[in-house]
């Protein structure tokens, strides 16, 4: 049973900005009067962040009539009919919180299955929601969750979701899903308005206009509209949050979430704006501490605001203020961006029975600036057609004075070009920022669960390519350079920092760690290594990236932005025999080249791994840029299987209540190892084809 007493959770409901309602040892039936009133209730209700004796639960009550206040009745029962109510309490919605109200239920038993509802003064009633606390710390039985990211609604369906809840209802109780880790992107910031979209149309999305903002401003030569006020957020969320199936799901399970970069801004980091098109920085510790306030406002989550005020957010008075100096850390000194930046903690830990300890990164408001987005580097590129960057010249802008055990070169260089380094007195670059990083490692290193899984927004294999495998038809890459990357930005490229994180699992002997992402709207699975080929390879974990639920992926864009005539098109998607278009470019990740360049020729799966060079990607066992969907983990005391559940691309949304067919489902298991082992994947086609993606 519970130990925390009832004026501890009163304490932390305070901290948490939440009322406490206390669970009781007398079952009764519902008192309230409620009825549903969905309309009164427009974004439905959600739970989040449950533990073995405690969840926080969520709803949205407006009010038009001029009042600032209202007080909203919560009741949890142990059944959906309301005839057990086992916790009640009043709670106050207010204007200043845009009627948003948080409540923590406490004293609740572990492993259980509750319902609950938000009834107002006049018996008006929220839709019913469904929501779980974790098994005891100690409790041996399997654990399940899901893992999702990257959702719109302007230019996508959530089917992914209905498939997850229709799955789910129909599983066996010991199957079904104990709650859904949210990696970010939740909302898109960057939103189009009618005239800025040609033919109405995004590849073969239509694009639709849910969301007009207050405010707003343009970016990026007036291609997008993004927020510039509080309620320009708050809008994004009112939205957001009448989907039917993020509603859905968001009633059917507590969610633990984390945001990425579009709940703040694009190309944000820090409390900076920085946007293509060649604005510069723009300084927006405002709309930092907007965007964490409707952050906090919308998730239930057990995130510290500041001042700890129990009915609203007590947002701090900043300044939008250049950031000119920064610590040796990057971390800007400047003391509003440092207000702004910790104007909301949300990295934290969650235990879920005997299985797993959850630890929940924050890769957007403490990293560094992206050591590549940096104008000095242009020149080497001006005339480059192939569009990879050498891995050792990422190497050197990651590490920066730290490079070569503090031996960087004064010049940087591609093929013939060279530019003075800019980052040679510079440190490492940091995602996670000392503070946090200082954290993660302590928590990491006293995980006691089976599993140490790493709730991270940003993918961490290597997007890495073989170039110098070109035939010289297709263009010239520099001879010597070696390896290259086909995207940066994410912790595929944060060499230094990932390396000091994967060295500290392998020096404390922890086993059973394995990282789960989301970002970059495709499927990946693999092994977590510090290096690759010809460096020793040395697995310490393994890693997972799940497809996007909805935001278009690499796949598509290159079906449409790959013309025919471009000589490079082969490397990224082909029509063998004129057939339909096939995703090459997931050859080229896991196989190399000359994989990819001889399945768009013959169209032989065959002959195209067995093309493959085995020195590229040792780290990958499945790499789909094309999947949309979601993840499923099953952990016990000696496996852990992560289940890739794939659905159509979702332009539309599906008719039917299970949200439509599927493509494919793989499952990744691994067994448990032993310090100084490496982790072994066995991969399983469980349903559909994943085509080019093994």
């Amino acid at each position: 049973m519970p130990t925390l007493s009832r004026r501890k959770f009163l304490k932390l409901a305070a901290a948490l900005g939440a009322t406490l309602a206390w669970g009781c040892a007398t079952v009764r039936p519902s008192s309230s009067g409620w009825r549903e009133r969905r309309d009164l209730f427009p974004q439905g209700v959600a739970s989040g962040d449950p533990d073995h004796h405690s969840v926080l639960l969520w709803t949205r009550r407006p009010y038009a009539d001029g009042r600032e206040r209202a007080t909203l009745r919560v009741e949890v029962a142990l059944d959906p009919a309301f005839a057990r109510v086992i916790a009640t309490a009043t709670a106050p919605v207010l204007a200043q919180s845009d009627w948003t109200c948080r409540v923590l239920v406490g004293d609740l038993p572990p492993a259980g299955e509750y319902w609950y509802r938000f009834v107002d003064e006049d018996g008006n009633g929220s839709r019913i929601g469904r929501t779980l606390t974790a098994p005891a710390p100690d409790d041996a039985r399997p654990a399940r969750f899901a893992f999702v990211s990257c959702q719109t609604i302007c230019e996508g369906a959530q089917n992914a979701y209905r498939r997850m809840i229709w799955e789910d209802e129909r599983a066996a109780p010991a199957d079904r899903l104990g709650f859904v880790l949210h990696l970010g992107d939740f909302v898109y910031e960057v939103v189009q308005y009618p005239d800025q979209v040609k033919n109405g149309h995004r590849y073969d999305r239509l694009i639709k206009f849910p969301i007009t903002f207050p405010k707003g401003k343009t970016v990026a030569k007036n291609r997008f509209w993004v927020p510039d006020s509080l309620q320009d957020y708050r809008v994004l969320y009112h939205a957001y949050l009448q989907d039917p199936d993020i509603q859905d799901a968001r009633a059917r399970w507590p969610f633990v979430a984390i945001w990425d970069n579009h709940e703040f801004s694009w190309q944000g980091w820090q409390s900076i704006q920085e946007f293509p098109g060649g604005e510069g920085w723009v300084p927006a510790q405002t709309l930092k501490v907007a965007a964490n306030q409707a952050w906090f406002e919308y998730q239930p989550a057990r995130v510290l605001a500041p001042g700890a005020a129990l009915e609203a957010f007590d947002a701090p008075n900043v300044v939008d203020t250049l950031v000119h100096d920064f610590d040796d850390d990057g971390l800007g000194t400047e003391a509003n961006n440092l207000a702004a930046i910790n104007s909301l903690i949300a990295y934290r830990g969650l235990r879920w029975g005997r299985h797993i300890d959850l630890l929940v990164t924050d890769q957007r408001s403490f990293r560094s600036r992206d050591p590549g987005n940096h104008d000095e580097i242009n020149p080497l590129f001006e005339d480059d057609t192939l569009g990879f960057v050498p891995e050792e010249l990422m190497r050197q802008l990651d590490g920066g004075r730290d490079y070569a055990d503090g031996h960087p070169p004064a010049k940087l260089s591609f093929g013939a070009k060279s530019v003075a380094n800019y980052r040679v007195a510079e440190a490492a670059q940091t995602m996670l920022g000392a503070k946090q990083k200082a954290w993660f490692l302590a928590r990491l290193r006293g995980a006691t669960a089976t599993w140490k899984i790493w709730g991270n927004s940003l993918g961490t294999p290597d997007w890495r390519v073989d170039p110098q495998n070109l035939p010289a038809a297709l263009g010239k890459y520099p001879e010597g350079a070696g390896f290259a990357l086909m995207a940066t930005g994410d912790w595929g490229c944060a060499y230094h920092e990932r390396a000091e994180i994967f060295d500290a699992v392998r020096d404390a002997g922890i086993t059973g760690f394995a990282i789960v992402s989301g970002d970059r709207h495709s499927f990946w699975a693999g092994y977590a290594a510090k290096a690759l080929p010809p460096a020793a390879f040395e697995p310490v974990g393994v890693t997972f990236v799940t497809g996007s639920i909805s935001a278009p992926g690499m796949a598509e864009a290159n079906e449409h932005n790959q013309k025919k005539e471009n000589p490079l098109r082969p490397l990224y998607i082909a029509n063998p025999g004129d057939g339909a278009p096939q995703p090459t470019v997931n050859l080229l990740l896991q196989h190399g080249v000359r994989s990819a360049l001889e399945f768009a020729s013959s169209g032989d799966l065959r002959k195209a791994h067995a093309a493959s060079n085995p020195d590229l990607a040792p780290h990958l066992s499945f790499v789909d840029m094309g999947g949309h969907g979601y993840t499923t983990v099953r952990v016990d005391a000696g496996t852990m299987a992560t289940d890739f559940v794939c659905i159509p691309r979702p332009l539309e949304r599906s008719p039917g209540a299970d949200g439509g067919p599927l493509r494919y489902r793989v499952r990744h298991e691994v067994s448990l190892w032993r310090p100084g082992e490496r982790p072994r994947m066995r991969q399983t086609i469980l349903e559909g084809d994943p085509g080019l993606a093994v």
